[in-house]
Parts: structure tokens; sequence; C-alpha cells
């Protein structure tokens, strides 16, 4: 502005290009609120109360401000990070126990478990994958961190069960540095969550969301890693419902947020500062964070904690079968429509769904007229549920829908599994599918039903679809086999009608599944 310019005359109407209508004012404000505070740099002397009403102006000028305020977590951290603990444990090496992070473990996922918990180090001396150091009488005492929350009030906490298992004793340290004794109420290994209890209430708490995150919110993992303590870490949602493998009733929330050693237990939250999620597992060859973590959701958080607080454990119904996914290849051997459903490879001897009529070969497609989309989810289904429930499954049974009502048992403790490798008699070549057979019955310790594999092709079709030496073949296309001759009758009859598949019932040790084996044209 020239400063010598001649002012305005009173009463002089403003320049059209100075003055906002109240229609142009409106569309400013749709304008800053769609632009954001790129708006704001685009015209910074823009004056906001000019040309319109005082409230409209005020309005403006408030989002305005707040589009000029610093974005951050601080004030969601202030809330929740009080409740937040580090939990210390010991435990004695002598005990059949790999240490903190490893317990209950399928061999495969190592990569997942086994660097999540944080062995001490004393002395400068690491003690890679819980190796702990003697103290007295040839013991060795294993000392591990890990972390967790307060749930309620009065130091009840949540942290995982790989943290505290078979621990001699546990130590917190609160986010204001005093160190408690706690108590472990209850674990379930199979969730990988346990339960403790610390006294000297009241202690801050935090809640479980009641509602499930979205793919891409927000998400901060608050936690001890590497015995640091009080760490928080931001990132997004980055996946639901991840299978890993962990058990039958995986249901991960996948979070890019980085979790480390020490982290373990702790909890991840929503921007409401609600629990969405305990940290579990990484995947990570090297130990540190590559941003993949698992979380075990707040709704099984919440059914499972509230068994451990009243009971101690948990009970999960049982029907008693061993269950795989209906892939394309099943589905069509099948004759469904989609691939959906739980297959029932083996129902166990005496379980309520032997007793009820459940046979392999059957796809249980619905609990109680709620649908079943995998296996997994009718693991899940079960669960949830309490022993001596009557529930009503809907079954295709060789083609046709039936309703099989039971009442479902118990849960009992996993057996191991183990499988031996017979020795070859009496073979005959499958050369088309890269198998050799053998019945059953002449082979030593491998029963008297079926065929036993006893020769693969490392490049042939039957070892691309799983099959293995010592695998037993009990059926093809629903019929069973008690000679190599049987199988090359009944897959020739496949070919016969046109399919490109065959389904193949296959027990390997104490495992019984289904394969759809490809068998081409006749």
């Amino acid at each position: 502005m020239n400063p010598s310019a001649p002012a305005a005359p009173p009463n002089t109407p403003p320049k059209k290009s100075r003055v906002l209508s109240a229609r142009r004012a409106i569309l400013l404000a749709t304008t800053i609120a769609g632009l954001g505070a790129a708006a704001l740099v685009i015209a910074p002397g823009l004056n906001l109360s000019a040309g319109y009403p005082a409230a409209l102006a005020q309005n403006l000028t408030e989002q305005a401000h707040k589009l000029q305020a610093p974005i951050g977590f601080a004030d969601i951290v202030e809330k929740v990070k009080p409740a937040v603990i580090s939990v210390r444990v010991k435990v004695d090496g002598g005990s059949q126990t790999t240490g903190v992070g490893n317990n209950e473990i399928p061999p495969g996922l190592r990569e997942f478990f086994r660097r999540f918990g944080m062995p001490d180090m004393p002395n400068g001396q690491g003690l890679p994958n819980g190796q702990g150091m003697p103290e007295g009488h040839g013991h060795n005492i294993i000392t591990g961190q890990g972390s967790g929350f307060f749930i309620s009030a009065d130091g009840y906490a949540v942290t995982n069960n790989h943290v505290v298992e078979k621990a001699e004793s546990v130590k917190v340290t609160t986010d204001d540095g005093k160190i408690h004794d706690a108590k472990v109420i209850g674990t379930d290994p199979r969730t990988d969550l346990a339960l403790i209890k610390v006294d000297g209430a009241p202690f801050p708490y935090v809640n479980l969301s009641d509602k499930a995150p979205r793919i891409g919110d927000w998400v901060l993992a608050v936690g001890n890693p590497f015995g640091l303590g009080g760490t928080v870490t931001a990132g997004i949602v980055s996946a639901r419902g991840r299978d890993i493998g962990a058990s039958a009733y995986d249901d991960f929330i996948q979070i890019d947020a980085p979790v480390n050693k020490g982290n373990s237990g702790g909890p991840s939250f929503d921007t409401e500062g609600n629990v969405i999620g305990v940290n579990t597992a990484i995947f990570s060859p090297s130990g540190g964070s590559v941003g993949i973590a698992f979380d075990i959701p707040a709704d099984t958080v919440k059914s499972v904690i509230t068994q451990l607080k009243d009971h101690g454990s948990v009970t999960r119904g049982w029907i008693g079968v061993q269950i795989q996914p209906v892939t394309q290849d099943i589905a069509d051997s099948l004759g469904l429509k989609k691939a959906e459903g739980a297959l029932v490879a083996e129902p166990q001897t005496d379980s309520p769904a032997a007793k009820a009529g459940v046979e392999a070969g059957d796809v249980i497609t619905a609990v109680d007229g709620n649908p079943v989309k995998d296996a997994r989810d009718l693991a899940k289904k079960i669960g949830a549920m309490p022993p001596k429930t009557s529930v009503k499954l809907a079954v295709l049974h060789k083609g046709a829908e039936k309703t099989i009502t039971l009442t479902l048992g118990e849960m009992p403790t996993p057996k191991e599994a183990s499988a031996e490798t017979p020795s070859e008699n009496g073979n005959v070549d499958l050369s088309k599918l890269g198998l050799t057979l053998a019945p059953a019955s002449r082979v030593a310790g491998a029963g008297s039903e079926g065929v036993v594999v006893t020769g693969i092709e490392s490049s042939g079709i039957a070892a691309d679809h799983g099959f293995s030496t010592g695998d037993v073949i009990l059926e093809v296309a629903g019929k069973s086999v008690s000679t190599p001759a049987d199988v090359r009758k009944l897959i020739a009859s496949v070919r016969t009608e046109g399919k490109r598949t065959v389904l193949v019932r296959v027990k390997k040790g104490d495992n019984t599944r289904f394969v759809a084996l490809p068998v081409g044209k006749g």
C-alpha cells in the first residue's frame, strides 16, 4: 500500500475486492475445510471478520486456528501411559521351558515369537533365546522383561502368557517408578493371554475398545522395549484377521507401530485412548522391528480375561473334529459353489461330533444358523461357547444338506502328534502322480487300513500337494482303499466322469486331512 495515497472519503463504499459477501464467506469456509492449512497459506492476510455475520466469522476463525494447531498424540499418551506397566519375571531354567517369549510355540513359528521376550543381560553378556545363567545347585534362573496394563483400579492387569508362564516370581514397575509384587491369576496358552494382580490400589487403568479398528486407523503402542520402559510408538493398523499358525484361534491385528523385545503384553491404543489389542508377536529375522507386529484383538481379550478372573482358567466348547479349509479345488471336487465352510478330515473317537453322526468328508457350513466362513471361523465359533451348550450344525453330507444337533464337550489338552516312516514292501508305482504305494497291512507299523506312500518324487504332483513318505491314503473319491489297485481304479473313474481333481483322505501321524489331488484327463 502506498502511504502517500489519499484516504478514502467518509461513507465511500469499499471496493468489491476488499469485501466478502455472506455467500462468498460460506464458499470460503467450505474451501478452508477442504484445503486445510493450505488455504491459509494462500491468503495469509485475509480478514475473516469482514463482510458477513459475526457468528459465522467467529466459527471460521476458530476452524482456522484448529487447522493451524500442531497434530500429535501427546494428549492421548498423557491419558493412557500411567496405566501401562513393565513386567519382570524369574523362571527356573531347570524346568522344561525355553524362556520368556518361547513357551508353547511351534518350531515353525520361532521367527515370530522367540525374540519378543526380553532376557536380561547381566555383566554385559547376552542371553540368546532365553538361556539363563547358573544360580546355585545347577539351576538356571532366567530373568525376562515384558509389558502389561491395568484394566481396573483394584490392580488387575493384562499381559502375555509367554511372559509370565512358569514364572517363580513376577514384579511390575508402574509409570511412576514404583515396584510392586504381582500374582498370576490365570493364563491361557491358546490365546497367549495372562491376568495378573497387583496389590496397593487404586491404580490408573484403561478400557478395552468396544469396536474393531479399521485398516488404516492410527494406533499407538506403549510398552517396555529392551527394558527401557514407558516407550510410545505410532503407526497404523496394517491388516486384520491374520493367521500366523500359532493356534486354531488366530485372529491377529497387524500393525506397523514399532514394537521390539520387551513389548510383549503391552497395549495398542486407538486415538480415543481405548485398547484395541495386546502386542504378542513380531515377524523379525533380525530380532528388531521391521514394521510387522501382531496384536490379540480386544474382543478376544475381554472374553478370555473374564474367565481368567472368575475361574483362573479358560474352558472352551469342543465338538471333536479335525478340520481344514475348503479350498477351491476341494469345493470343485465336492460340487460346492463357493470355497466356504470347514471340511471334516476326521471326527475323533467318542467325541460329541462322532456320537452325533458327523463323518469324514462332511462340510460344516453353519453353527446355529450363522454361516461358517472357513475352518478357523468354526474353531472360533465353537470355542467361544461354554461346554454343555446345545448347538445345531448345518452339514453338507455326500452332496445333501442336513442339520445335526449335538452338545458341546470341553476342549481337552492338546496331544502331541507323532509319525512313523514305514519301510517299503510290495510297492506299486503310480508314476503320473509321483507316488509309490503299498498296502498298509504289508508295512510294519502302518496299521491295517489304507495304502502307504512308500516313495515320492520330489518334483511330482503329489509332492507339490503335501504328500510325503509314510502318509497313509485312507480314501479316494469318498471310498475306502486297501490296495494301490483301488487307488488306480478310483482315479480312473474320476477321470471318466470328466473331473480334473480327486479328493483324497490322507493320514499323517495322528492327524487326518483331505487333499484335492489333480489327476488331469484320462
